[in-house]
């Protein structure tokens, strides 16, 4: 049934003023290469696959499918191919600073240009949640799945530990008493890996000293305000290690390792994205014991203001938009993809950038009803300041963090660092 509505609406998203005639034009149908992290390891590989085939059926056109996993490799052997030449028609990307290569080198064409000529073109959006490019000011991609990050809980270790569920009021202070009982009680009171994935905690820290407008304001030292709150960020996260908060491995042990302590009711609190309710839905005994609220606030950050966006979308490049054979294929192709319920089969707990929102599941478990809740009465949104700085920048200011904790090194000198590396 899933892929009859969605090819429904796939067909239809291919309607609609600008081009003329059907994607297969009359030389016969059109071979459109796409470029994707929705390899066969991916949680939405069906759902792709399902909406392209749609696709391929509406129009007559083939689809040549070149997905690939999501990684650092993934990113610069595509990077490499726009440098050599060999570029798709269609690629599903990173729309931060990952993308700048392109934009700056004008591989991909921008929303406006396409609505030149085919003005309905990504007109189910909301204009104020399509992705502009902090390079030129512009449109490129049209967004599909975005993403949140937000506070996983425990409800059975809380209720062992007499503390009621988390909300919209939760503050700072009350979450470090919290933590206290809870680790009064033996249990660990966040489930985090700083030896490999502190970058969720590094977020929110960094937001609770900061706030909504200037969380993506990027330092240009530890000096400046941007690197003020990166430092305190980086502080308070030394402060919940020192509190004992963390396991005892948290430095050494695995991200894999550590999440079972949240699914063998061992910790409370753990911070994590969006993509984490599957993992819940398939490691706990019972997904009625969890929950994913607001990470508590501090200073002008409210509780309900979060980490996300939409961090992905389709680029139509700039050889295929100069391909006459091409260009209608590629226009409907990605109309196709991102129609509304294209888009809420891929997600429909992510933040989105759909004016109609997106369809709940018909069956929604506990987990996913708190984190539909959470996205629909958050007050406020804004994308990772990680996102600000190049992935190998990234990579050594969070390698970095557990040095910090430690006392070996001071958050000063690994912002100035980190940002020293181009």
């Amino acid at each position: 049934m899933a892929a009859v509505l969605i090819f429904a609406v796939a067909a239809a998203g291919c309607g609609g003023s600008g081009g003329s005639g059907s994607g297969s034009a009359a030389g016969g149908p059109v071979t459109i290469t796409v470029v994707s992290p929705f390899n066969e390891d991916d949680g939405n590989r069906d759902n792709f696959t399902i909406a392209y085939r749609a696709y391929e059926a509406e129009t007559g056109n083939i689809v040549n499918d070149e997905s690939g996993v999501s990684s650092e490799e993934w990113k610069a052997k595509t990077l490499a191919d726009f440098e050599n030449g060999n570029e798709p028609d269609v690629l599903f990307y990173f729309t931060g600073a990952d993308a700048d290569t392109l934009i700056n080198g004008g591989k991909v064409v921008s929303i406006s240009d396409i609505r030149k000529e085919y003005p309905d073109y990504a007109s189910n959006m909301k204009e104020s949640m399509i992705p502009v490019s902090t390079a030129t000011g512009r449109q490129y991609a049209v967004p599909v799945n975005g993403y949140w990050e937000g506070l996983f809980v425990n409800m059975k270790v809380l209720a062992d530990c007499g503390i009621s569920a988390p909300g919209a009021g939760y503050t700072w202070d009350q979450f470090l008493k919290d933590c206290e009982t809870i680790k009064g009680k033996g249990y660990t009171p966040i489930a985090a890996s700083l030896t490999e994935v502190p970058h969720y905690w590094f977020e929110y820290c960094v937001f609770n000293n900061s706030n909504i407008t200037a969380h993506q304001d990027k330092p240009e030292s530890s000096a400046d305000a941007a690197g003020k709150a990166w430092t305190a960020g980086l502080l308070d996260i030394k402060d919940l290690y020192a509190r004992g908060f963390f396991p005892d491995n948290t430095t050494t042990a695995p991200d894999s390792e550590i999440n079972l302590l949240m699914t063998e009711n061992k910790a409370a609190f753990m911070i994590d994205g969006s993509w984490k309710v599957g993992w819940f839905q398939s490691a706990a005994a019972d997904i009625g014991d969890f929950m994913v609220t607001y990470v508590p606030a501090k200073g002008e950050r409210k509780a309900t203001e979060i980490i996300g966006g939409l961090s992905m979308g389709y680029y139509i490049t700039a050889k295929a938009w100069e391909d006459p054979k091409k260009r209608e294929a590629c226009v409907k192709f990605v109309k196709a993809m991102t129609s509304d319920v294209v888009v809420s089969s891929f997600g429909a707990l992510s933040v989105t950038a759909l004016k109609g929102g997106t369809q709940p599941p018909a069956s929604a478990d506990a987990l996913e009803l708190s984190a539909l809740e959470m996205t629909r009465s958050c007050t406020g949104v804004v994308g990772a300041a990680q996102d600000l700085i190049p992935a190998s920048a990234r990579g050594a200011l969070f390698g970095d963090v557990v040095a910090i904790v430690n006392g070996e090194l001071s958050p000063e000198a690994a912002i100035d660092g980190c940002l020293a590396i181009k």
